[in-house]
């Protein structure tokens, strides 16, 4: 037999090279590859499965149109994981949670499916914390009585024995990197293991129909740890994120087959384990200081989901040769492209300052919505001119300067409405165009800037009130 020949596979991105190097030339990385068994050196078949005849069953052909029932969902009654998850969890679907270390996966996890448990049968199985630290997490939690059976193992055979004999309804994995396969010669936590493992779980689930739930480490750049190729098998990938600093706690779906992409749930960490946001918006700004320049409210939109959130900058003299940009929620490429519009086409001179840009209460903002607000931030902070408190404001600004519209802003301003806010800043509305206003919502006055010298003259002037 011949011997296998060694393949080296970066533990980052997945790639695989037949010679050991100590940088990666897909990702960049260094010291990631590591050796893996390879396959022995097989004869190719001379035919190839097309020229080849099968016995097999003949694939069913169906056509595009024709109806099909919708998937039934496990309600777990907690508001925000179901409205991130489309309604609940799908029977047969598994499911990728990521999140950093200690950010409240395995206590949202624990919660849900002591909620679930009641319908049905419900298996966690933890590979990174032994039965009593389970246990003492649910009695901290108050979910002691759940219905909810524990094990401590890592072996992915003896765990798929054990669920085909009890026909769970939910399987929670905690964490997929924990596992491992006797069928592979490598490390648990190798990029062949954590492929082969999620392949199987995924398989399991398919052809059980119970729903699995599988935690996943990330990196230190905020990526599920492992191949990407294990987020293309699973049904729905989540995200749950936060900063240490902040009790919030936000949960955001990047890939769902049976419900919207980018819905975010908001969660409050309290003694008592993780508790629901109905209303975010006025959690984000409920300690806001209305009367401190550089500081303003943007209407940003969350999936399906109008938030609105305060954004901080403060710019000030720089006593270095290269001025600082720190920038925390929101992306410092954009916060650069909007300095240099700023400077060129609205006259500021912000070169020589430092400049600091915060979201307020932990969220992340991804939409260019946000330029408009984070113009407005900067000019108030570097000309010392409030913005006015019961304002908010969104448009994304182009590099010539003028504001453009952004999606859903009708749903925006009735957001703000609801909170009590008076006036909005925003893109200018095609000719003959008016919005939509519903019965009984609040009135609204809103001011429309075509580019960033009008909102320049706005802050100036002061006619936005007080």
């Amino acid at each position: 037999m011949a011997r296998p020949a060694p393949n080296y596979v970066c533990q980052s991105c997945g790639a695989v090279t037949s010679k050991w190097q100590g940088r990666c030339d897909a990702c960049g990385e260094w010291n990631t590859l590591q050796e893996e068994p390879g396959r022995t050196g097989e004869a190719a078949p001379k035919t190839s499965l097309a020229a080849s005849k099968s016995k097999g069953a003949k694939l069913e052909l169906v056509a595009l149109r024709g109806e099909s029932a919708e998937p039934p969902r496990a309600i777990s009654h907690i508001d925000e994981f179901d409205r991130v998850t489309g309604g609940g969890l799908v029977p047969g679907s598994a499911i990728l949670v990521g999140g950093d270390p200690g950010i409240g996966k395995s206590t949202l996890l624990l919660q849900v499916a002591a909620k679930l448990a009641d319908g049905g049968e419900v298996i966690y199985v933890s590979g990174e914390e032994a039965i009593a630290q389970v246990r003492l997490r649910a009695s901290r939690l108050g979910l002691s009585d759940a219905k909810v059976e524990l094990a401590a193992a890592t072996n992915l055979r003896d765990i798929l024995s054990t669920l085909e004999a009890k026909s769970p309804r939910l399987v929670v994995i905690d964490s997929i990197q924990t596992m491992w396969s006797d069928v592979l010669e490598s490390a648990p936590g190798t990029v062949s293991q954590v492929r082969a493992c999620s392949q199987e779980l995924v398989r399991y689930a398919k052809r059980s129909g119970a729903t699995v739930l599988l935690v996943g480490h990330v990196t230190k750049d905020g990526q599920i740890a492992g191949p990407r190729v294990v987020e293309h098998m699973v049904d729905t990938v989540l995200y749950f994120e936060g900063e240490r600093g902040h009790q919030f706690r936000i949960l955001r779906a990047v890939k769902n087959r049976f419900g919207p992409t980018d819905e975010i749930g908001v969660f409050e960490m309290t003694g008592e384990g993780l508790s629901e946001v109905a209303n975010p918006s006025a959690l984000f700004l409920s300690s806001r200081d209305e009367a401190a320049s550089g500081s303003c409210v943007f209407a940003g939109i969350e999936g399906t989901r109008p938030v609105l959130v305060e954004l901080q900058a403060l710019v000030a003299p720089s006593p270095l040769g290269t001025p600082r940009r720190a920038v925390v929620g929101w992306d410092t490429g954009r916060l650069a492209m909007v300095l240099a519009v700023l400077e060129t086409r609205a006259g500021l001179s912000l070169a020589g300052n430092d400049v600091y840009l915060n979201v307020a209460g932990g969220l992340r903002v991804n939409e260019p919505a946000a330029d408009l607000a984070v113009a407005a931030a900067l000019i108030s902070s570097h000309l010392n001119i409030p913005v006015p408190p019961h304002i908010v404001l969104f448009g994304e600004v182009s590099l010539s300067g003028t504001i453009r519209r952004v999606a859903q802003g009708d749903a925006r301003l009735k957001e703000a409405g609801k909170l009590g806010f008076r006036a909005a800043l925003a893109p200018a509305r095609p000719k003959g165009e008016t919005g939509k206003k519903a019965k009984g919502e609040p009135a609204l006055t809103t001011y429309e800037v075509a580019d960033l010298n009008a909102l320049l003259d706005l802050l100036k002037d002061g006619s936005l009130g007080s």
